[in-house]
């Protein structure tokens, strides 16, 4: 089969799971754009680890790792199976000290665009933690390193937010972001459009605005996996293209 596209959702609320709106049809188009996956591989800003971990398990859980939401969320159960032997190659790709792990599961950064993306939940899918310790360059390797699953016809799925500050967001900008959110959320789509992923990783130098829209690397670095496994000949197709809440962004990126 042809090589298949990677992609980086900016997954925003849980809330998102159960409703339909501008963020969710996104995600629609961009699963009706890419043939159909044989298997998942993602990697959500909710497993922030010590260490590489890598789920190998049949039949991976659905976690629930958010709180005070309506209880139709956690009554979602997004429970596709697993890939073990998947797995197993993934942790060899892997040149990074990395060990299984079953402690998580589906969390809701996976399953509330999936939902989505896949209602179906029969496409296998697995999680590889980020390493909360790892310099940037560490994740984009893993990405490189895992960019040959996409002639096997795996989708490397990268979920977390661009740009991500819970401690500033302010409901009263509900579709509009602050002009420094703005400033960091161009800086990324410019460099993605150039293909200057070298800016990207040290997008540190920004100074005062890398700290305002990344205070903690979590929701930032599962597009580093995903800019490493992409290919300079790739399509890029960005959706969602927009920040909310003051300090979060939804933009979405689909390579290939």
């Amino acid at each position: 089969m042809s090589k298949m596209p990677v992609m980086f959702v900016g997954h925003g609320s849980p809330m998102n799971a159960i409703e339909d709106n501008i963020y969710t049809r996104g995600w629609r188009e961009m699963a009706e754009k890419i043939p159909r996956p044989k298997s998942i591989i993602s990697i959500s800003a909710h497993w922030y680890t010590k260490g590489t971990r890598i789920m190998n398990e049949e039949n991976p859980v659905t976690i629930y790792d958010m709180y005070g939401f309506p209880r139709e969320l956690y009554e979602i159960i997004y429970s596709p199976p697993g890939n073990p032997e998947l797995a197993e190659i993934t942790k060899k790709l892997i040149t990074k000290e990395s060990i299984f792990d079953n402690s998580w599961g589906i969390d809701h950064g996976t399953w509330s665009v999936l939902v989505h993306m896949y209602p179906e939940r029969d496409i296998p899918v697995f999680q590889i933690s980020i390493d909360a310790a790892a310099p940037p360059e560490a994740h984009y390797q893993i990405g490189r390193e895992l960019k040959a699953l996409r002639d096997k016809g795996v989708l490397l799925f990268g979920t977390g937010n661009i740009v991500h500050n819970l401690r500033l967001v302010n409901y009263g900008m509900e579709d509009k972001g602050f002009e420094w959110a703005y400033e960091f959320d161009n800086f990324i789509k410019e460099n993605i459009q150039n293909g200057n992923h070298k800016d990207i990783i040290n997008y540190q130098t920004l100074g005062e605005t890398a700290k305002l829209a990344v205070p903690i690397t979590d929701h930032f670095n599962p597009i580093l996996y995903i800019l490493g496994a992409s290919d300079k000949k790739d399509e890029i197709s960005i959706y969602n293209n927009s920040c909310m809440m003051g300090s979060l962004s939804m933009t979405s990126y689909l390579f290939g």
